[in-house]
């Protein structure tokens, strides 16, 4: 599940695009690189995400900019598919 995108249904976050960096019991990590950085990730219970089909390349978790990079061009190739 590590890489996987997943978009929030509660909280603060709600409706907001983060990436899965680490998974303990019924909990996820996320992070989005701005927000949520890499050195303070975001514990979730696992029912408050929907999960995408998306799965991020291991070359896109390693830094913060490169996952705020990747979940900008996820955001914005799912707008176009919605336009359309």
């Amino acid at each position: 599940m590590i890489g996987r995108v997943v978009c929030s249904k509660a909280g603060r976050d709600k409706d907001k695009f983060l990436v899965i960096v680490g998974e303990k019991d019924k909990f996820f990590f996320l992070c989005d690189g701005k927000e949520r950085p890499l050195e303070r990730p975001k514990m979730k219970n696992k029912k408050h995400l929907a999960l995408t089909k998306t799965t991020l390349e291991e070359s896109s978790l390693k830094s913060n900019k490169a996952i705020k990079r990747a979940l900008a061009i996820y955001r914005d190739t799912r707008d176009t598919k919605e336009e359309a």
